[in-house]
């Protein structure tokens, strides 16, 4: 069962936590979330599952960035949240998508008991211009069924910003 707009509304401070919550940002069955006014891209050409690479930090300027085709960029929701007894999911929306702009490639679940930003991993069909604080995604929630653990220590827990791969952690184990 997914929560409606108003059950988000609802739950906030309870079961959630959308922090800056925006009333005008609420729909029927989800919530959008803003793109924050950085990216960061990787300075590898070849990127190793089992490395750590290095990226560097990229400002959209108010007067927006032009993404280039066959480069994944990584951004940020400018919106905090918390979901302590629901499932979170994130989807494009589909007017980003219609304009060929995938927003999440393959990561938009999310565990009961996740607290930080949204890292968004970014690509386009063709050149495409993004700006600061538009509104990127939508977040709408699962109720979680039976009991459950909360995810509490993961790699991206708490996070503060964007962030990069860490599957090379792993392999460490």
């Amino acid at each position: 069962m997914i929560l409606s707009g108003l059950a988000i509304k609802k739950n906030l401070g309870a079961g959630l936590i959308i922090e800056p919550f925006r009333e005008s940002a609420l729909n029927p069955n989800s919530y959008n979330l803003r793109l924050h006014s950085e990216l960061m891209v990787y300075e590898d050409e070849r990127l190793d599952m089992k490395k750590r690479h290095s990226a560097r930090v990229i400002e959209i300027p108010d007067s927006g960035l032009e993404l280039t085709p066959g480069i994944l960029y990584l951004g940020r929701t400018v919106e905090y949240t918390e979901t302590n007894s629901f499932v979170p999911m994130l989807e494009g929306r589909s007017s980003v998508g219609r304009l060929g702009l995938f927003v999440h490639v393959t990561a938009g679940f999310g565990d009961v008991g996740f607290k930080g930003y949204w890292t968004l991993e970014m690509h386009c069909i063709h050149p495409i211009r993004v700006y600061p604080f538009v509104e990127i995604c939508q977040i709408y929630y699962h109720v979680i069924e039976g009991e459950f653990e909360r995810y509490k220590n993961g790699k991206y827990q708490n996070n503060q910003g964007i962030q990069e791969s860490m599957l090379y952690k792993d392999f460490l184990r």
